[in-house]
């Protein structure tokens, strides 16, 4: 079992969902409910990982808040 962060964000153009998966090139889809982002992401991931295991650009650590006074 493979196991990615995925981040997801909700386009305020088009209403759709959009999702990737930072570092890896090529694994991003829209949809417009989250799981159907989530299948679309899914399909696109098993397409990538059929040339074999993806060598990331960068790691996904962890969102922050930042607030300003």
């Amino acid at each position: 079992m493979k196991k990615f962060s995925v981040v997801i964000e909700k386009c305020k153009e088009t209403g759709l969902f959009v999702g990737y998966v930072p570092g890896f090139r090529g694994a991003s889809s829209q949809g417009s409910t989250i799981d159907e982002l989530k299948d679309n992401l899914r399909i696109a991931i098993n397409m990538l990982l059929e040339y074999g295991t993806p060598v990331f650009e960068s790691e996904y650590v962890d969102t922050q808040d930042l607030v300003f006074t």
